[in-house]
């Protein structure tokens, strides 16, 4: 009888199954290939045919392939994912509708705070990524499918045509709802991702949060600018459907405010995005004006009570509560977390300089108060504030 041969294949380097789990350990190299089969089902296949052929053509064995676990919600995806993506679409794929001859030619417009709204609607259904698949609401379940339907677009591109319906901007220009876009028109299922821009996260604009479409589901994720990795061809784009204004709506109804009480204010609160770092618009001025009349101009870091601001005593304002911001205020929050039992996210205590430990903090106490989404965003507003000093 003749020795076996094993053909040797490489477990998935994303996988969490009992095969993959086993073969990473053993073999000295990963799965770096293509295949749409899941490779520990290629190693059953290739050891169950050399059994068939050692029991001779009269005791064949059918070939069964290893079970594969699905990717399970609390597996956290790679850093640096490969994303295969579809060719362009109408909505519901391509036997779906088509978008008029209108809606091709001009582009529809949206505001920021839309884009990311729509962009967190993914986040929060865990929509399994497919280049072939598509969603409820038509859009294809890979990274271009999911700016197409945040940028609420009449189909389904791919990142060869997405940069049409953008114009090129700055880094510094970068503001929540812009894209980053990579496209490898040599080989466009290597390396070709966009993902969507939703704030710097630190003042040295070197870290923001992406939202992207990538294994195993949509992700929200503080990201090194402008990637995990091939970051030096990551393009910003603008789309050209953007609104400069937001809508007037009653402050805390819209999607992504924190809740508030009492009378509302007399200008529409701008939403998070409008207040992040980078940003520049004339919401600043305003909220500008507004510090430097309630005394907050260079005596942001002085001792003593400030002002009442949204009806709420003691509240100083967001602006005080940034990424590199440095006050009192800042101190008296960190305490007063610790009082109420959050203080276990502060590795030695709170201090002047807002950072992640004092975010996180906030963010746990206001779910405790039953928020969810961008209510819980980590930044405390003036119910946050009456809510924690009552």
């Amino acid at each position: 009888m003749q020795s076996p041969v094993f053909e040797e294949f490489d477990p998935g380097s994303d996988c969490d199954c009992p095969g993959c789990v086993h073969w990473r350990r053993v073999l000295p190299h990963s799965w770096r290939g293509s295949a749409t089969a899941h490779p520990a089902a290629h190693r059953a296949l290739a050891l169950a045919a050399v059994a068939s052929a050692a029991l001779g053509a009269g005791h064949a064995l059918p070939a069964a392939a290893a079970p594969h676990a699905p990717h399970r919600p609390s597996v956290s995806t790679d850093d640096e994912p490969g994303t295969p993506q579809g060719r362009k679409a109408p909505l519901y794929g391509p036997g779906g509708r088509p978008a008029t001859p209108s809606a091709t030619l001009k582009p529809t417009a949206i505001t920021r705070t839309e884009i990311i709204n729509r962009a967190r609607t993914w986040v929060a259904a865990k929509v399994p990524y497919s280049m072939n698949a598509y969603w409820s609401d038509g859009y294809r379940q890979d990274c271009s499918g999911y700016v197409s339907m945040a940028w609420k677009l009449p189909g389904n591109e791919w990142t060869g045509s997405l940069a049409q319906y953008g114009e090129r901007i700055s880094k510094e220009e970068l503001q929540p709802g812009d894209i980053l876009l990579f496209h490898n028109a040599a080989d466009a299922e290597s390396g070709s991702h966009v993902v969507i821009f939703g704030g710097w996260t630190n003042a040295a604009h070197t870290y923001y949060t992406a939202y992207e479409q990538t294994r195993p589901h949509t992700r929200r994720k503080t990201t090194p600018y402008a990637y995990w990795s091939d970051s030096h061809r990551y393009v910003p784009y603008r789309y050209k459907g953007v609104t400069s204004e937001e809508p007037a709506t009653e402050p805390g109804t819209a999607p992504g405010k924190e809740p508030v009480s009492g009378t509302p204010a007399a200008t529409p609160y701008p939403a998070p995005a409008y207040s992040g770092p980078g940003a520049h618009h004339t919401y600043l001025t305003l909220l500008g004006r507004i510090l430097l009349a309630r005394g907050a101009g260079d005596k942001a870091g002085a001792a003593g009570p400030p002002p009442s601001s949204h009806g709420v005593p003691g509240y100083p304002g967001r602006a005080m509560f940034r990424p590199g911001a440095s006050n009192t205020y800042v101190v008296e929050l960190g305490r007063q977390l610790v009082r109420k039992g959050f203080g276990g996210f502060y590795p030695a205590g709170p201090g002047p300089l807002w950072g992640e430990a004092d975010r996180r903090a906030v963010e746990a106490f206001q779910r405790t108060q039953g928020w969810r989404g961008g209510a819980a965003d980590g930044y405390p507003g003036p119910e946050t504030w009456r809510r924690l000093f009552s």
